[in-house]
């Protein structure tokens, strides 16, 4: 069966969703403890700050209260250092691993619909690649279906990340929003609803901009996807002098950089609606843009700079674009992704991001270009002092959740960013942006315990974080495994993470069984 083509809320203020199920009730993880020791750990706090350690840290319920360095590297544990444990104390031996904070991911759907899969699929994939804190942008499954599962996740009544709701702008409304009045009255409902922002594909100038306002007013986050079709209104520096605190993906940015023309150079038989036009010209718009560190160029970035704007260039979506067969052949599919997601990537002229008519080795190129002078920007404004947050947007293109936020990272690293600065993003940067910084975001005392706990060092091999680890040739010769994650903490619930993925291997595995399908050929013959 075909999915059907997912209408954006800038061509609709009235979004239809499919029935999602609610997750099932927690049965994984153990805690919060009263107490609980984790022994050993080498510490990557959030901050930008080096690794330190060996330390052991020590949580009260969902509060780190303690962090004390027990030894040098090199030499035993001195035991005198190590904080006693008591009847009352539950510990865990990470000696030699690895702790980061929890994982933001900022752009992140929950699926459902043609996707075929549901919460707990994707909740368990997320917690297990460390993700303990999610922005669910647009809310497609019903604003009322995410903020009752962002109020079940809150009190770990279910196995998932913590969520904050933004809702499609118009979702949820009994009516188109046509005027400036009626922009304020939904913002005025859904923050009453208890949202926490607004994902817009952008509007007309007035509505646009007296939703903003009103935004900022009650203090609810803002972000845009500037689709072509509302780009001419306000391109990304636009949004930001409107007040707009944040942008996802990159349209919008290179339109701020025209300095030749004011609309992309669409050919002339393009149709927004041909996905394949849409993408395949979507890959030669950085190419249309002012040079790097041009007047033009400067100039934009500056002011973005000036008006705290963040990004969130989610990298990883488009990584299909210049390499599919990498992102089709990706060695997690055939264990990890389910059947029904597997034919919602496959190419079709009605299925959103499943635009492979006829994509071949000229579009690549063109990408490749495109990826270049767009991490040029990203990396540049990151070392300007701008906040970057990562993203996924997991469950289109190729991208499994959970797995693609770690191939965000690797993407970032390729723009130019540290180690650490790409841990920074992932956590302290995107608690900055959901206003959760004082809590969250950091590893430090007093701080929520939400942490990611790894077998290798993450700094010398991001892919160490992928659940399947990375591939390593023993002294022996022999091919092993090291690295993914071995537990994620979350509100100081302990989670098993290889558990996790074990329950996700036996979803996928139980669906090719009922349907008698396997995506080792998934759909097209050679």
């Amino acid at each position: 069966m075909k999915k059907i083509l997912l209408l954006l809320c800038s061509l609709s203020p009235m979004v239809l969703h499919a029935q999602m199920p609610d997750a099932p009730e927690r049965s994984e993880g153990g805690g919060p403890y009263d107490r609980l020791i984790i022994r050993g750990v080498h510490l990557i706090d959030g901050t930008g700050s080096p690794a330190t350690g060996p330390v052991d840290v020590v949580v009260e319920g969902n509060v780190i209260s303690s962090i004390r360095t027990v030894g040098y590297p090199g030499l035993p544990i001195n035991d005198r250092r190590r904080p006693q444990a008591d009847e009352n104390t539950e510990t865990i031996d990470a000696t030699g691993m690895y702790m980061l904070p929890g994982f933001f991911d900022m752009h992140a759907h929950t699926g459902g619909g043609a996707q075929g899969t549901t919460p707990e699929y994707v909740y368990k994939l997320w917690l297990a690649h460390g993700i303990t804190s999610i922005r669910e942008p647009g809310s497609s499954n019903g604003m009322e279906w995410t903020l009752r599962h962002k109020e079940l996740s809150e009190k770990n009544e279910i196995t998932a990340p913590r969520i904050s709701a933004w809702i499609g702008f118009g979702n949820s409304f009994d009516r188109p929003i046509i005027t400036p009045e009626d922009a304020r009255e939904w913002v005025k409902m859904i923050d009453d609803a208890g949202a926490d922002g607004i994902k817009f594909f952008g509007a007309s100038p007035e509505v646009y901009a007296a939703a903003i306002d009103e935004a900022n007013q009650r203090g609810l986050g803002t972000m845009t996807h500037h689709a072509q079709t509302q780009v001419v209104y306000n391109n990304a520096l636009r949004s930001a002098q409107l007040g707009l605190t944040s942008m996802t993906h990159w349209y919008g940015l290179p339109e701020s950089l025209f300095e030749d023309r004011i609309i992309q150079d669409y050919p002339l038989d393009y149709n927004y609606n041909n996905e394949q036009h849409r993408f395949e010209e979507a890959g030669k718009l950085w190419a249309q843009a002012a040079e790097p560190y041009s007047e033009k160029w400067n100039a934009v970035m500056n002011e973005m700079l000036e008006l705290d704007f963040t990004l969130n260039p989610t990298f990883t979506i488009y990584e299909a674009n210049r390499s599919l067969m990498t992102q089709r052949r990706a060695e997690w599919h055939e264990r990890y992704t389910l059947p029904s997601l597997w034919r919602f990537y496959e190419p079709s002229r009605i299925s959103h991001g499943s635009y492979w008519l006829d994509w071949g080795t000229e579009q690549e190129i063109a990408w490749k270009e495109n990826f270049r002078l767009w991490m040029e920007f990203v990396n540049e404004y990151k070392n300007r002092g701008g906040r970057v947050t990562l993203g996924s947007d997991a469950g289109y293109i190729y991208k499994l959740y959970g797995f693609g936020y770690i191939q965000e990272m690797e993407l970032m690293r390729e723009a130019g960013f540290h180690p650490l600065e790409i841990f920074q993003s992932a956590s302290l940067k995107g608690a900055e942006v959901l206003g959760v910084d004082d809590q969250l975001g950091t590893i430090e005392l007093g701080k929520l315990a939400d942490l990611v706990i790894v077998d290798a060092n993450p700094m010398a091999n991001l892919k160490v974080l992928f659940g399947t680890g990375s591939i390593l040739v023993n002294e022996d010769n022999e091919v092993t495994r090291h690295g993914g994650v071995v537990y994620t903490i979350k509100d100081g619930v302990v989670f098993d993470a290889k558990a996790l993925l074990k329950d996700v291997e036996e979803m996928v595995k139980s669906a090719k069984d009922n349907e008698g399908t396997d995506i080792t050929q998934p759909g097209l013959d050679y």
